[in-house]
């Protein structure tokens, strides 16, 4: 009778240890909320996000300068600096690509391997230690850098709805084990561009809110009703300010513009002074101005870790809070909100918010860096990080062990 019943305890425990065995590991799903201030938590209209940060952990997030979307998105999944990963602002140019800019709206540029090959993203390096990956947009994601796509990925495209965003990630997770992601990327792209358009106290703002906020719940009750186990880390890229007609630095006020190519304007601009005019251009812009302070890349402030990758323009100037640096007519009205001041401002502050069985109940550190997320991923991952800028301690702080 004993050994009957010990046989039958050893024909439990093994059942037992065979479940776990088999039971998938959590995916990691990285969601981007474009330009979601932290505070927009406390305005009482997120009941999924909120849920989530009251099971989880929650910080104020500092973005790198420029507090632009490519830069910072770029920073998130290498962990680098936008001086060392090499996407240095929205838009850019670089001396071993005369006569040419990257920018968003220039598809033959921004899908080319060139601009992005400095840095590795996480994907890719998942990707080469055979872990799959899908990117549900992501800066980057679209374009083969070094040969190497995730194994899933989408073109960007504004028409694809929150909803089909969704779905999509959660079709992923329906799949055999075999072809699954195991680390997933998702990006809301329709709260920055109602700051931008109607300002970051309006009602279609928090239209906008309330309706990633809806979205993010299906995704949360979707995984729980497939039994898949998920570590969701959802970051922002930027704070948003507010921003009106009456606070604008007129360039043309001070130089003709054909002296200069202007590659980015608004709260920063980047200026290239052309060939044979750089004395003046220097004079002009490094002596002292209203609302507005001009350097040389090398002599930005310590602290914006920005200026040595030569993508960076010879002149930066920043526009004092709340101020925005154009020439000529604006291509757009100046109103709303935006972002691309110094990443130390308050309202330049970006979100960070991590939920699943990976994390503690404990309190997070008040503020992190986006460089800092990085090592988190990897560990979520499974994977060995690259060499990168973050704190892998913010890491051990946040993981159960």
């Amino acid at each position: 009778m004993r050994t009957i019943r010990s046989f039958v305890i050893l024909i439990a425990l093994f059942g037992a240890f065979t479940a776990h065995a088999q039971t998938p590991a959590p995916v990691t799903i990285l969601i981007s909320i474009d330009g979601f201030r932290p505070d927009y938590l406390d305005r009482g209209i997120t009941p999924r996000l909120a849920g989530l940060r009251e099971t989880g952990v929650f910080a104020s997030m500092r973005p790198s300068f420029p507090t632009k979307t490519f830069p910072n998105h770029y920073t998130i999944v290498t962990g680098l600096r936008p001086d060392h990963h090499g996407i240095t602002g929205n838009s850019m140019i670089d001396p071993a690509r005369p006569g040419q800019m990257f920018s968003l709206g220039n598809s033959s540029q921004s899908l080319d391997p060139f601009w992005w090959d400095q840095a590795e993203p996480i994907w890719m390096t998942a990707e080469n230690a055979g872990i799959r990956t899908g990117t549900m947009f992501w800066p980057g994601s679209e374009v083969a850098i070094r040969g190497v796509r995730p194994q899933d990925w989408q073109r960007f495209d504004q028409n694809i709805s929150n909803v089909q965003r969704v779905n999509a990630v959660l079709d992923w997770q329906r799949r055999p084990d075999d072809i699954r992601p195991r680390f997933v990327t998702l990006y809301f792209d329709t709260v920055d561009m109602a700051g931008h358009i109607h300002g970051i106290e309006a009602p279609e703002t928090d239209a906008a809110i309330t309706e990633v906020d809806t979205r993010i719940g299906e995704l949360v009750d979707g995984l729980a009703a497939m039994g898949r186990g998920a570590n969701i880390v959802i970051i922002s890229d930027h704070g948003m300010a507010t921003i009106d007609a009456t606070r604008v630095v007129q360039l043309d006020e001070l130089i003709d513009p054909s002296f200069y190519t202007l590659v980015e304007s608004g709260p920063y601009a980047a200026i290239e002074p052309a060939a044979g005019t750089d004395d003046h251009v220097f004079e002009t812009f490094l002596q002292p101005h209203e609302n507005m302070s001009c350097s040389r890349r090398e002599e930005l402030p310590a602290h914006l870790e920005f200026g040595a990758n030569p993508r960076v323009t010879a002149i930066i100037c920043r526009a004092d809070a709340g101020w925005v640096i154009i020439s000529g007519e604006p291509r757009y009205p100046i109103a709303g909100a935006t972002h691309g001041w110094d990443n130390f401002a308050p309202d330049m502050r970006a979100t960070f918010l991590a939920n699943g069985p990976a994390f503690t109940s404990a309190r997070a550190p008040d503020v992190i860096d986006n460089v800092d997320v990085y090592p988190l991923l990897a560990r979520l991952i499974g994977i060995t990080p690259l060499p990168h800028d973050g704190d892998p301690l913010i890491a051990d702080a946040l993981l159960v062990d």
